[in-house]
Parts: C-alpha cells; structure tokens; sequence
C-alpha cells in the first residue's frame, strides 16, 4: 500500500503530463481541416463587420494633404487609364517613390469615379477588405487554427492603428502593396508544396508588383525564411514537419538561395527608392546616426504600446530630434532585449512566438526612422503589416491548443469578443476624426505637444473654410514653433495685413526677412529674392496705409531692387483678383502699390474705380495729390 502511494502520480503531476501530451499532439498529429461551411461564414463575417465599421468613410471628402499630389491636382491621374498615364507612372519618381502601380489605380478610380471622393475611399476600403481575408485563409491554410486566424484576421481588421492605411486616399499604397505581399505569401506556400519554375515566376511577379506599389514589401525575402521556420517547417532539422500543411523539408543552404533572386529585387527597389528619396532625405542629413538609432529603438516600442492603448492617434507625431528624453530608448531596448530573449528560448516549444516577433522587429525596419525621410517620429500606416507578426503572438498564445474540439475555453472567446468590440468601437470613434482636413489637423494637434507642422497644416484647412480667426490661431502657433519658416511669416504678416493689424504684420515681415538672411548663411534658398521682394513691398503698402509716403516708396524700390520680377508678379496677381472679384478696398491697394512702382496713369484708373464702388474709398493723404502733374 505504501509503495503504491510513493509511485502513483499526484493530481498535479497528472495533469501536467495530459496538458504536456496534449501540446504534442496538437503539434504532431494531422489536424481536421476545418468545413467549407465555417470557413464561408468566417469570411463572410469578417467582410461584413470590416465594411460596416469603415462604412463611414464613403461621405468623406479628399484630405487636402497628399491628396491633391495623388489625384486631385494630378493632371496625369486625372485623365484616367490613358497611354500617356500609363507611361507616366511607369518612369514617374514624384511623391518620393516609384510605384506605377499605385498611380495606375489612382487612375483607375479617376476613370470610374472621376473626383467623387466617395468611389476612391471605396476602393480602399475594398482592399482592406480582401487584404483581411487574404491574411485569415493564409493563417488558415498553413496552420489549420480556425480561432486563432480569425482573431488576427479580426485584429488587423479593426485595430485603430490601421484607419490610416485605409481611411486616406493618398495612403492607397499600404493596403495596395500589403495585397500583393499576402497573395506573394500564398504563392509561395504554393511553391513550397511543390517547387517548380512556374510556381517561382508566380511568386516573383506578385512581389514585383508589390514592390511598385511601395518599396516597403522589401522584406518579403525576410519574411518567407520566418515562414520557412514556421508554420511551414521547411527547416530539415529543426522540427518534424507540419501536420497542417505537409512540405517537403530543405537545409539552410537551400532555403537561402531559393531567396536569392527575390534579394535581387529588394535590392534593386531599395536602390529606386534611395534615388526617389534623396530630395525628401533632409532629416537624414541633418540628425546623427546615433540620434535616428534612439529614435528607432523607441519607435518600436511605441507601435507596441499603441498597439495596446491605440489612444492619441495622429496624423503626423512631430520628430523629437535631440529632445529626446534618454529613458525612452533605454527602456525600450530593455523591452525589445527581454521580448527577443523569450522569443529565443521559447523558439521550439512555442515557435509562434519567434516567427511573430520577428516579423514585427523585420518588416519595420524600412520605415522605423534610420534612414529618415519626412519630418514624423513614427506614422500609423508604417505599422499596417509589422504589426501581424505581433497579433499572431497574442492570437496563438491565446487560443492555443482549443481548436479541433481539444479544449473549449468559452472565456478565451468571451475575452476576444470583448477585445475586438472595444477596438471596433475605437476604430468608429477615429474615422469620425477623418471627415474634414480641418478635424483631422484639429484632432492631430489637440493630441500632441508643440506639433509645428500640424499647426501649420490646420490654419491652413481653417483659411480654406473662411474661419480666419480661428486660422491667425493656429498660423502663430505655427510661426512659434518653428520660426525659420519664412514663408510662414510672410503668409501670416498678410494674413493680419489684410485684417488691419498693420503693427503685427509688420513684425512679421521682418520676422520672415530675418529668417531668410539667417537660412542663406548655410546655403542658397529657392525663392528667397522673390520672398524678399515681396515682404518689402507689402510693408511698403502697409506704410503708404498710414500716410507715410517717404517710408512706403523706400521699402517699393527696396522691392524693386530685390527681385522686379516678382514685384510685376504681385501687381498682375493683385489685378487679377480685383478684376473677378470687384472690391473697393482692393482697387485702393492697387492704386497704393501702382503708385509705389510709379505707374501713375494705371494708378489713377484704379483709384477712379474704387471711388466709383464706395465714395469714401480715398488714398491716404500725400498719395493721390501726388499724382498731380505726373
């Protein structure tokens, strides 16, 4: 009896050894593929509730950022699917990239839709739409784990961090070129099966494609040797082969150079890009390396804790440069340290983990900052594809070893649908903000700190709107943070020039002169003569406004002497307007500036005309006198 007790198992032992065989034979033994039936309504249901909760973004106008360059002041795009389009996008590198056929699409829904924002906002959705589906009958496919592909299918469908990708017009590259990188992964799983010529030529021209939509796919290399170690199992050595989906296995040496050719093309699109870029690259040049390396480091893991907390989200998340507090990099190193240790250890016994995090830390490595181009810190739509490899961790970390009728753990479904509601209802809520560009610039600055480059951008949406009070607002703000924008100075003088804040206009053109002379000590500057030109005069008008005739002809032939040529300018421009729009007050600016320029004959017509639309309208004592005898 003693001996008996000794040697039987304890309850806990017991247990621990059933859950032990349980993973292995979950891992081991060939899994029920899952009906036609569920699998229909898995898809059926995931496209439903993607397009009920994006539903909203058909009544949303063009976003007059970006926008205009990739359709609606596109003279290319906008003449649809023509020979001269098509040649075009084909050699084209504007918006810093070359993607034909990202253009090619714009054009499409040019030809289809002409500038109804509606049918271009449609589209996108549609992608996102097949791209949620790709990536659930992929995972599927590969894996047979019906909950655990639905849950990442879900989560890539309806995190918040992807309103972005989907939600922007001009951001149809993201779902675009994520399309031909999911089905570049089902090709590939096609070759793998069994390897033929056809089957690779396939699997290359899906990736060039997703290369000319946009560069970032340019680790799909990358990604297939993760696939190769799992769920694939093509490793001979590592593990036995996969139940789910049966290859045969290969050594390293094989598996490397199977890749080799797709590396050509990465190659050969990085070096696209680089020439694309150069002009756009004036962080890189400007930053260290050791800065841009700390901001990367950071990036990371701030997708990671927006991914968690998706909360705050921006348009644009100003670079914070050398401000960078130093505990930030250093404690995500740390994170990224700890999370690649687990991964490493945990690499058999739960090989998701490995796979899914180095799909995150891989894929985002075009666009976490080493090689800045633009003025952002990070963006949503770089975390559109990086982040599947973190939903796979969380989906099979959660549903492991419950399909198949193995287990059935009703809370880890209640705890999913919670999630998924949760981030459903935070997806709405964001795509509410993407209505109008002024809401969005209003929400991006209302949700980061000393954004320059958001303040900016909403004046200007507020000025387009006619809400100039509001706009002065956010146009000082602007001019503040980031006071070397000359032009900002200049646009914001004329602003209050045009409100008769003549005394704070004037401090702006000085401002924006004083910018000029201090950004040409580093090196010529486009426009500066114009902008000079200009900034003289206009002060010279504002001086002529308060009757000081020798002050205002200095500044005009200080103008003159600038640049004459953008003084002309100005004049036409100025006539132009008065012209289609007649107005008192602008004939008597007119006359003011045609005197400035001694163009007494035109000046006395403008004068004569605003006199004949409002009586009062009379040049400032010392002016029209002065015309007498001219």
């Amino acid at each position: 009896m003693h001996s008996r007790a000794v040697l039987a198992p304890s309850p806990v032992t017991a247990r621990t050894r059933r859950k032990k065989l349980e993973v292995e034979m979950t891992a081991t033994q060939p899994a029920v593929p899952p009906s036609r039936t569920l699998v229909i309504v898995s898809c059926v249901l995931l496209a439903a509730f993607t397009l009920g909760v994006y539903s909203r973004v058909g009544s949303h106008p063009f976003i007059q950022y970006d926008d205009q360059a990739y359709v609606t002041e596109n003279d290319h795009v906008k003449d649809g699917l023509s020979w001269n389009t098509i040649s075009w996008a084909l050699t084209s590198v504007e918006a810093s990239n070359w993607h034909p056929v990202t253009w090619l699409s714009h054009a499409f829904d040019c030809e289809m839709f002409g500038l109804q924002a509606g049918g271009h906002h449609w589209t996108n959705v549609a992608l996102h739409v097949i791209d949620v589906l790709l990536l659930f009958l992929l995972l599927l496919r590969a894996t047979g784990a019906v909950r655990a592909s639905v849950f990442v299918a879900t989560l890539f469908a309806l995190h918040p961090l992807n309103v972005e990708s989907v939600a922007w017009i001009a951001e149809r590259k993201n779902v675009l070129s994520t399309l031909f990188f999911l089905l570049a992964l089902g090709a590939y799983g096609w070759y793998a099966r069994k390897p033929g010529v056809g089957r690779y030529l396939l699997l290359t021209g899906l990736f060039f494609l997703g290369l000319a939509s946009k560069p970032m796919v340019i680790t799909l290399p990358f990604v297939l040797l993760l696939l190769d170690f799992w769920p694939l199992q093509r490793i001979e050595g590592w593990v036995e082969p996969s139940a789910a989906f049966p290859v045969k296995q290969c050594g390293w040496r094989h598996l490397l150079l199977e890749k080799l050719p797709l590396v050509g093309l990465s190659a050969g699109s990085a070096a696209i890009t680089i020439f694309a870029q150069k002009p756009a690259e004036v962080l890189t040049e400007i930053l260290p390396l050791g800065v841009r390396l700390q901001t990367s480091i950071y990036a990371y893991a701030a997708y990671i804790w927006q991914m968690f907390w998706p909360t705050r989200l921006a348009l644009m998340y100003p670079h914070p440069g050398r401000t960078l507090d130093w505990w930030k990099p250093l404690l995500s190193a740390m994170l990224l340290i700890a999370v690649s240790v687990i991964a490493w250890r945990q690499r058999k016994k739960r090989p998701y983990i490995a796979m899914g995090w180095c799909w995150y830390l891989g894929t985002a490595v075009p666009i976490i900052g080493i090689m800045q181009v633009g003025a952002q810190a990070t963006a949503d739509r770089y975390a559109y594809v990086p982040l599947i490899g973190l939903f796979v961790i969380l989906a099979w970390t959660l549903f492991s070893g419950t399909d198949n009728g193995r287990a059935s753990f009703v809370w880890k479904d209640a705890v999913a649908l919670v999630l998924l509601g949760a981030l459903a209802l935070m997806t709405w809520r964001q795509l509410g903000f993407w209505r109008s560009t002024a809401d969005v610039w209003a929400h991006t600055v209302q949700v980061t700190e000393n954004n320059g480059i958001a303040e900016g951008f909403l004046a200007n949406a507020l000025f387009a709107d006619g809400r100039y009070q509001e706009g002065v607002v956010h146009l000082k703000n602007y001019s503040h943070l980031l006071p070397l924008d000359a032009g900002a100075h200049a646009r914001l003088g004329s602003v209050l020039q045009d409100r008769g804040q003549w005394s704070d206009a004037i401090a702006e053109y000085d401002a924006s002169i004083h910018a000029v002379q201090v950004l040409e000590k580093y090196g010529p500057m486009p426009d500066a003569s114009s902008l000079m030109a200009l900034n003289f005069v206009n002060m010279g008008l504002i001086y002529a406004q308060l009757g000081d005739v020798a002050k205002a002809k200095q500044l005009a032939r200080k103008g003159l002497e600038t640049d004459e040529d953008a003084v002309v300018r100005m004049i036409s421009q100025l006539a132009k307007a008065v012209v289609a729009n007649p107005d008192a007050k602008g004939y008597l600016r007119l006359g003011l500036l045609l005197q400035l320029v001694d163009q007494p004959a035109q000046a006395r017509e403008a004068y004569a005309r605003a006199r004949q639309m409002d009586p009062t309208a009379v040049p400032p004592m010392g002016f029209e006198s002065a015309l007498v005898g001219q």
